[in-house]
């Protein structure tokens, strides 16, 4: 019996430890810093999209500008680090209820927000937007790379330029195609013009136009054309997939990063040159080593200056790719005639 007893004792021992759990040791949730998160960074949006994100620490605070997707750089509401992520928000106002003459009666403010991990000079994170019936919120990844500093400016007087390319044929339109071929194509031909009417029938369903681009691609140049521009219509010359080269009738309008030959909401022309819609006009853009020069009507309105990031609507997010020139086709009436592009040899 005595041996049983051993045999027993010992099972029990054996039992005993292996039921024991023994506690692993967590690593602690490393916590980020705020320099990881300072500085610029561009941003590529699952589904399509690029977008923008300077974060910069001012007197005790941090502070910066967000651009998602379309429209204009804007200042964010808040910034905060938290654990391993940065938070920024950005709030609107949301009408939700109007009465008969339209007029809003219930208006309520919404607060998107970006939940940001970093891990060197790469990003990642998601926009996270309150669904309108209350009922969760709409969840959408991104990626991001943060920018390098441009260089400093190139002496244009200094660079060389290769053979000029006629990006359009006056006959057709060869070399061009949409970049989102599911919408309708609102440019034709007319007359050896490039016209754009992206028209829409009263009490008919919405037309989606797209924007045309070229084929081909081009890293640094020099862009000549000229447009034609109607009363109240708006349009807008991509280099290189990147930044808009602002088209509006803006004549006589005082100076704003928003008008005719600026950098659409980053340079602004420190004169205005344009002149009435409805007549032709002069571009003459040089775009080398991420600074951009732009003489309208054979005054220069920016010169030399260095562009930050991508603009609202850019099709690309890195600064140093090549990509195409495409015009905007979604806004209003527009003609393009004489589009020449001068490469820069380097």
């Amino acid at each position: 019996m005595k041996k049983n007893h051993a045999l027993l004792f010992i099972v029990f021992i054996l039992l005993s430890i292996a039921s024991c759990k023994v506690e692993e040791k967590k690593e602690p949730v490393k916590k980020a810093g705020i320099a990881d998160f300072l500085g610029q960074w561009t941003i590529d949006v699952k589904g399509g999209g690029v977008s923008w994100l300077e974060v910069r620490q001012e007197n005790g605070y941090l502070d910066g500008d967000l651009l998602w997707i379309g429209g204009s750089v804007s200042p964010v509401s808040n910034l905060y680090v938290t654990g391993k992520n940065l938070i920024v928000t950005s709030t609107g106002n949301v009408v939700r209820t109007r009465d008969e003459n339209k007029n809003p009666i219930r208006t309520q403010v919404i607060t998107n927000w970006l939940e940001i991990e970093t891990a060197g000079d790469k990003m990642t994170g998601y926009l996270l937007s309150p669904k309108s019936d209350g009922t969760g919120v709409d969840s959408t990844s991104f990626t991001g790379t943060k920018l390098s500093a441009p260089p400093a400016a190139p002496d244009l007087a200094s660079i060389k330029y290769g053979t000029p390319v006629t990006l359009f044929n006056g006959k057709d339109l060869t070399g061009w195609k949409l970049i989102n071929e599911s919408q309708k194509i609102g440019f034709s031909v007319v007359d050896g013009i490039l016209s754009n009417n992206p028209a829409q029938t009263e009490g008919q369903p919405h037309i989606s136009y797209g924007n045309l681009r070229t084929v081909d691609v081009f890293n640094d140049f020099n862009l000549k054309l000229e447009v034609n521009v109607p009363e109240g219509s708006n349009s807008g010359v991509y280099l290189r997939g990147l930044y808009e080269i602002q088209v509006l009738d803006s004549y006589k309008k005082e100076l704003d990063t928003h008008n005719m030959g600026a950098v659409y909401s980053r340079i602004k022309p420190i004169v205005g040159a344009e002149k009435p819609a409805g007549t032709w006009q002069s571009l003459d853009i040089t775009l080398c080593d991420r600074h951009i020069s732009v003489i309208l009507n054979g005054t220069k309105i920016i010169d030399n200056q260095p562009v930050f990031g991508p603009t609202g609507g850019a099709i690309i997010s890195d600064v140093n790719a090549a990509g195409p020139i495409y015009l905007q086709g979604d806004h209003g009436v527009v003609q393009y005639r004489n589009i020449v592009l001068t490469p820069i040899v380097k």
